[in-house]
């Protein structure tokens, strides 16, 4: 999952690169924009992802608690 997060924010970077270099700014800060977009992007996405996969496990985890309390026949 970190790889997939990861792999977007090099492809919004590279896209920001090509925006901001099409709008004539000068190299540098062509790429502390680019590289501070990369950033945010990044840890936002990643803050999503483990907010996700820990509302996943939660879930998860109350499903299979309920699933053993029926086996066992408590209710």
């Amino acid at each position: 999952m970190n790889k997939i997060v990861l792999n977007f924010g090099l492809l919004v970077f590279f896209l920001s690169l090509v925006v901001f270099s099409q709008q004539g700014l000068p190299i540098e800060d062509v790429f502390l924009k680019a590289f501070l977009i990369f950033v945010s992007v990044t840890l936002i996405l990643g803050v999503i992802t483990i907010l996700f996969v820990k509302a996943i496990n939660k879930t998860a985890l109350e499903k299979g608690k309920n699933l053993n309390d029926n086996l066992h026949g408590e209710s």
